[in-house]
């Protein structure tokens, strides 16, 4: 009898990225999905056929054993949501960021060590087939050793909904860095081999957003701009930026550069949105000499599909834990440089 996966999805948001996103599996029974607002439940619960509709994570796990859970809701629930999941016997895939903390994410793992599950963070933009086939190239040993990066996300104007989780610091843990830079951080890192960082230098900055909270009188108490420079053990460097205003040409910018000994690339959003190019740039028979990056056709798995797919086969699964807890002792000791306006050992 083929091994079946029942899971389960707590949030409706990005949650229906995961309910697709598991769907694709033939091997997955998604069973249940939780919701405060009823009406998202309904919505969602009719639409992708699933009878399980709960109000709460607790009630779920009352409910059904499950195999594994998503959890997609705001940073601040990460980490009790985890462990609650981890104690019902589930392997978990978080939302990225991994928690509010290094210290939230350390405790997350810990847990997950203690009931022998598996924690994944989905860091969704290393899954797409462009950068599986970017990933290919770098494990072929195209580019050599990589010494010198630069990952950044820039929105001109693309601030969340003053007065939402997003802008408060006390249910996100920060502004545009935790959100948007958390990608481009791990994308590179993952291309890199995730070297383990050494120190920080990091800054951060509000004049546009809070200027225009202030105006319509809303709560806003994170950066709307975030740039760092990070050092790791190889000698390796990587500059980081993330930000929700920017007085800049594009109205969306997210761009991956890495120079290695062999070749450097870049991958960059095309025309302001969400497809994106690749290119390699390198030396032949004495001649500089450009390759673009033509992904796989097919649409590539999801980290949903992935991370079912290891469990089921007892295979490591991609994105573990542990690289979700490096990304926040970067993000941490970002935030904390900026504070103190000095550089942080890591």
């Amino acid at each position: 009898m083929t091994a079946r996966l029942k899971v389960g999805v707590v949030g409706l948001g990005m949650g229906r990225a995961h309910i697709e996103g598991w769907k694709e599996h033939p091997q997955v029974d998604l069973l249940a999905i939780v919701d405060p607002d009823p009406k998202r439940l309904a919505e969602i619960g009719d639409k992708y056929g699933i009878e399980g509709r709960y109000a709460s994570l607790e009630a779920m796990l009352a409910a059904h054993r499950l195999d594994a859970v998503s959890i997609v809701t705001p940073n601040k629930f990460h980490r009790e949501q985890t462990l609650a999941a981890l104690e019902a016997g589930c392997h978990v895939l978080c939302e990225k960021p991994m928690a509010m903390s290094a210290a939230e994410g350390r405790e997350m793992l810990a847990a997950a060590g203690k009931a022998g599950k598996r924690l994944m963070i989905n860091f969704s933009y290393r899954f797409s087939a462009q950068s599986r086939a970017l990933k290919a190239q770098v494990d072929a040993g195209v580019f050599g050793d990589f010494y010198f990066g630069r990952s950044v996300w820039h929105r001109r104007r693309g601030m969340p909904g003053f007065g939402g989780w997003f802008g408060t610091k006390a249910l996100s843990g920060g502004g545009p860095l935790i959100d948007l830079g958390v990608h481009r951080l791990d994308l590179a890192l993952w291309l890199m081999g995730y070297p383990k960082p050494t120190w920080v230098m990091g800054a951060t900055y509000d004049p546009i957003a809070r200027a225009a909270a202030d105006k319509a009188g809303k709560t806003y108490d994170v950066e709307d701009l975030a740039a760092a420079f990070i050092r790791f053990d190889n000698g390796a460097t990587l500059a980081l930026e993330a930000s929700w205003a920017a007085n800049i040409q594009e109205a969306e910018l997210m761009e991956t550069r890495l120079l290695g000994t062999k070749a450097g690339l870049l991958q960059k959003n095309l025309d302001e949105g969400y497809v994106f190019d690749a290119h390699i740039f390198t030396e032949q028979h004495g001649a500089q000499f450009d390759m673009h990056l033509n992904p796989p056709a097919a649409k590539a798995p999801s980290a949903m599909f992935d991370y079912a797919d290891a469990i089921l086969n007892g295979k490591p699964h991609p994105a573990p834990g542990e690289q979700g807890l490096l990304v926040m002792e970067i993000l941490d000791a970002i935030y904390e440089s900026a504070r103190s306006g000095a550089p942080v050992k890591v």
